[in-house]
């Protein structure tokens, strides 16, 4: 008697060739990013350890000293404006990014994305040990440490538009909302394993905190350039299909020249496809992108979005510190549950848009709700600390949830548009273009949270507050498209195609 095949190959050859070949770029992409943002988190853990409070700190017997208040601290961070300096650093950082995500695009669609990324997480690893080495080589310059975090800034432009890009090419839009709400899960989990990492050392040698992640991500920049694929073409897997035919779409092509083009014509759509206009190597130029339509609110909306999710990224641990009193391990530690509840926030948008198909009202009524909670947190939220935990996984969810959404989904639909006619070559220099606007919003949110923090946290929340109502209001067109569709208004230059359809039939 023959035995059956055994369970686990059954549940092997279960699965496509192409199912495989997903699942695993999938699984590399979560990686690669998740060390990106890994190598990001240790500056706001070692804040607490760079300025803190000496009087609590038990004083070695041959230290001779001459200030008993800041003799803890690491120069130039023991002076009386060390927020502003921590701004500095943020900036120095963020500014970068911004200002490199713009030309990151166009690099990401220009140049293979296995080099690209590899190049990318080596010189990022690089530049984060750079910053960590500062301890051991006894390095007291601000100027060192900025300079530092504007080349970080600039090596980690490259890791999104490439990833989002590269799964963009394998993954259709059928479940798209809820794949990458679990994928970009990786934001969340590389801000907590850094927060741990650096955690592990901050007390006893910052140095390492930033060394052990830099390390990391330079190991996953040689493991990119060793097993990723950037399409499924390029290893014969079935390519995906990128859009439907909604009824509440705008299609029409953007990709037109003098010569060529496809669409209404004096009330008539031509039946010829463009002899130019489609050109699946042709890259999509700056302004070309921008005229896909949504690309601008939700661009104008991520500014918002990602202000108060980097604000809380860099100054949620400080926060905790001051207000709760904890010491920097410990308040690093809680404050991963503000990323915890951002990747329960990530995944439900992703769910929810995918069912309703209303991506703007998924991430608007989230926006709605965050504000409340913001300002419930840091009135009640430290007040115990079953509070506390309930309160930083809501805002990490309410927070997070549209962020996410926005950088992934959003970004894989409108770089996919059905108004490039095919052109795929969009998805990169969208993302830039979304994530670039997004990163200027990161830059400010620091930077006012250091300016403001003095005159009281308070202040800083309302600041955060009134970013999510601005955020809410740049999608209000897009959300009243999506109701009207619900409410089975078809656009007019659905219905004018329609009519011409007709026409041509008859």
């Amino acid at each position: 008697m023959k035995a059956p095949l055994a369970p686990g190959i059954r549940l092997i050859t279960s699965f496509s060739r192409d199912s495989w070949y997903r699942g695993f770029i999938l699984f590399l992409t979560f990686l690669f990013y998740t060390s990106y943002h890994l190598s990001r988190k240790p500056i706001s853990i070692v804040k607490g350890e760079l300025h803190r409070n000496c009087s609590n700190v038990i004083r070695p017997a041959d230290l001779n000293i001459t200030n008993n208040v800041t003799w803890c601290d690491w120069q130039p961070f023991d002076q009386d404006n060390y927020q502003t300096l921590f701004g500095v650093l943020d900036n120095s950082f963020l500014v970068a990014y911004a200002i490199g995500m713009f030309f990151s695009g166009i690099f990401g669609e220009r140049l293979p994305l296995r080099y690209y990324l590899s190049f990318g997480m080596v010189m990022s690893g690089l530049f984060t040990s750079l910053f960590g080495l500062g301890f051991y080589w006894n390095i007291h310059s601000l100027g060192y440490y900025a300079f530092v975090q504007i080349m970080n800034g600039l090596m980690q432009t490259t890791g999104w538009p490439a990833v989002v890009a590269c799964v963009g090419n394998w993954f259709g839009k059928g479940k798209r909302g809820f794949i990458m709400g679990v994928w970009n899960s990786h934001t969340s989990v590389g801000n907590i394993l850094g927060s741990l990492i650096a955690g592990a050392f901050v007390s006893s040698s910052w140095g390492l905190s930033f060394i052990v992640p830099g390390i990391i991500i330079a190991c996953t920049g040689v493991l990119c350039f060793f097993f990723l694929v950037e399409k499924p073409e390029d290893v014969n897997c079935t390519t995906p299909q990128h859009h439907s035919e909604p009824e509440n779409r705008e299609t029409e092509p953007l990709l037109q020249n003098s010569s060529s083009s496809e669409g209404l014509v004096n009330g008539s759509i031509s039946s010829e496809p463009p002899e130019g206009a489609v050109e699946q190597s042709k890259a999509i130029s700056f302004c070309g992108a921008l005229s896909i339509p949504g690309v601008v609110e939700f661009s104008l909306c991520l500014l918002f979005a990602k202000l108060v999710s980097y604000t809380f990224l860099y100054w949620l641990p400080l926060y905790i510190s001051n207000v709760a009193h904890f010491d920097a391990k410990e308040a690093g530690d809680m404050s991963t549950l503000f990323d915890v509840g951002g990747i329960l926030g990530g995944i439900l948008a992703g769910v929810i848009s995918d069912y309703t198909g209303g991506r703007a009202t998924t991430c608007c009524v989230m926006l709605i709700f965050a504000a409340p909670m913001l300002f419930l947190y840091n009135f009640i939220g430290q007040r115990s600390l079953v509070t506390t935990v309930a309160m930083l996984l809501i805002c990490g969810g309410l927070v997070n949830g549209p962020y996410a959404l926005i950088t992934t989904a959003v970004s894989a639909d409108l770089g996919t548009h059905e108004s490039l006619k095919g052109n795929s070559r969009a998805l990169s220099t969208v993302t830039a273009i979304i994530d670039g606007t997004g990163s200027i919003g990161a830059a400010l949110g620091p930077l006012f949270a250091g300016l403001i923090s003095p005159t009281g946290w308070n202040n800083v929340f309302y600041m955060l507050i009134s970013a999510d109502i601005l955020a809410c209001l740049f999608l209000l067109r897009l959300v009243y498209k999506e109701v009207r569709g619900w409410c089975g208004h078809a656009p007019r230059a659905r219905r004018l195609q329609k009519t011409a359809m007709t026409r041509q039939k008859t």
